[in-house]
C-alpha cells in the first residue's frame, strides 16, 4: 500500500504530520474543537477520566452491558465502577443511572454499543442535576448520532477505538479522544505524551500514549470511504429487519430510520433469541459465525472483578439471549440472504437458502 510506503519512507513514526492531517480528519468530520489519537481506546477513557479529575474516592456509573475495558478504566484511576442496567435497546438505562448516584460520583459514562448512541437528553439531565462529568465510551460508535449530534461530542470528552474489528480500524489497536474543553483538552496533550509541553519540558505525569503515525496514515486513507462503510451497514440492517422482523422468537435492534431522533451505523447487530444456544449452532453448522457479545457475560457476572453485588435483572436476562449476527462491509447481498434464510429454518419460517 502507498500509504505505507511513505510512512516508512520519510521515518515518520511518532507525533508527525500523518498523525496531525488523522486529527484534523476526525475534528472536522465530529465539528469538534480538539482530537487527539492515542494508542487504544481503554487508554483514550483512562486518559479522559484522569484530564476530568476522577482519582481515588470517587465513583463513576458505567453500564454493566460493555466490554470490561470500560470498568477497567474507571478502576485504574482509583475510582470506583458503579453499573447501571440497561433498557430496551441494550443501552444504558437512564433511570438505572439516576438511581446508582451517590454523594461520591463525580462522573457518568454513558457507553454508545453497537452503534447506537444513548438517550443522551436522559443522561444530560442526571449529570446537570447531580453536577457529573459525561464521559462517552463511544469505542463502537463512530458516526452515530442522536437528536442530529455525534456520539463522543455530548460530553467533557468522548473516545473512540480504531481497533481492526471497529466501525474505522488501523492494522493494530490505536484510539482518539475527543472535546469541546480547554482545559481537558490541555490535560490529554499532555498525558499522552509523558507530560511534555510544546516546548518539550515535562510539566506534569504523563504516559506514553499516542498513536503512531503509520496507524494514522492508514486510519486518514480508510477514512474516506467511510461514510460509504456506514451506508452499507444501514443496508444490511434493513436486510435483516425485513428478512426477520416476523419472526416473533426474535427481538431485532431498532430499524434504521426507526427513530429519528437516533441514527445507527451498526457496529454490530444484536439481537435476543429464544434457544439462542441453539441457533448459534444451528448457524455454525451452516457455515455461519455468530457471536455471543464479551464472552457471555456482563461486568456483574465477573466475579474477578469484585462487581457482583449488584441486581440488574434487564442486563442478566439479556445476557441469556443475546447473540451477534454477522455484521461486516464484506458481506453480499446474497450472504446476507443466506444468513437470514439458515435463522428462519432454525424457527420452522422457511428453508434455508441456498
Amino acid at each position: 500500500m502507498g500509504v505505507i510506503r511513505d510512512v516508512l519512507g520519510r521515518g515518520a513514526y511518532i507525533l508527525q504530520r500523518d498523525l496531525a492531517d488523522f486529527e484534523t480528519s476526525l475534528r472536522d468530520f465530529l465539528g469538534v474543537k480538539y482530537a487527539f489519537g492515542v494508542a487504544d481506546g481503554t487508554n483514550a477513557l483512562i486518559l479522559s477520566l484522569r484530564a476530568m479529575g476522577v482519582g481515588p474516592g470517587d465513583e463513576v456509573i458505567v453500564p454493566s452491558h460493555t466490554y470490561v475495558a470500560s470498568a477497567a478504566a474507571i478502576h485504574y484511576t482509583g475510582a470506583t465502577p458503579k453499573l447501571a442496567d440497561c433498557g430496551v435497546d441494550h443501552l444504558i438505562d437512564p433511570e438505572s443511572a439516576r438511581k446508582a448516584v451517590t454523594p461520591q460520583t463525580k462522573a457518568i459514562m454513558p457507553v454508545q454499543l453497537n452503534g447506537r448512541t444513548a438517550d443522551m437528553d436522559a443522561i444530560l439531565e442526571i449529570a446537570d442535576e447531580h453536577d457529573l462529568s459525561i464521559v462517552e465510551d463511544s469505542a463502537q460508535a463512530l458516526g452515530s448520532k442522536f437528536d442530529g449530534q455525534f456520539a463522543g461530542t455530548f460530553g467533557k470528552a468522548g473516545i473512540f477505538s480504531f481497533y481492526p474489528a471497529k466501525l474505522l480500524g488501523c492494522f493494530g489497536d490505536g484510539g482518539a479522544v475527543v472535546t469541546n474543553d480547554d482545559r481537558v483538552g490541555e490535560q490529554i496533550a499532555l498525558l499522552r505524551d509523558h507530560g511534555r509541553n510544546r516546548q518539550g519540558e515535562v510539566v506534569c505525569w504523563g504516559t506514553n500514549c499516542r498513536l503512531d503515525n503509520l496507524h494514522a496514515a492508514i486510519l486518514n486513507y480508510k477514512f474516506r470511504t467511510f461514510t460509504d462503510e456506514i451506508k452499507r451497514r444501514r443496508q444490511i440492517a434493513k436486510s435483516y429487519q425485513q428478512g426477520l422482523q416476523d419472526v416473533a422468537e426474535i427481538s431485532l435492534p431498532p430499524a434504521p430510520d426507526a427513530d429519528s431522533k437516533h441514527f445507527d451505523v451498526y457496529q454490530n447487530y444484536e439481537i435476543e433469541a429464544e434457544c439462542r444456544d441453539e441457533l448459534k449452532q444451528h448457524l455454525e453448522d451452516n457455515g455461519i459465525h455468530a457471536i455471543i457479545q464479551f464472552n457471555g457475560k456482563a461486568l456483574h457476572q465477573l466475579e474477578g472483578l469484585g462487581l457482583t453485588n449488584v441486581n440488574l435483572p434487564a442486563t442478566s436476562n439479556l445476557y441469556k439471549n443475546a447473540l451477534l449476527l454477522p455484521m461486516n462491509t464484506a458481506l453480499t447481498g446474497r450472504d446476507v440472504e443466506y444468513i437470514i434464510g439458515c435463522t428462519r429454518s432454525f424457527y420452522g419460517r422457511g428453508a434455508d437458502v441456498d
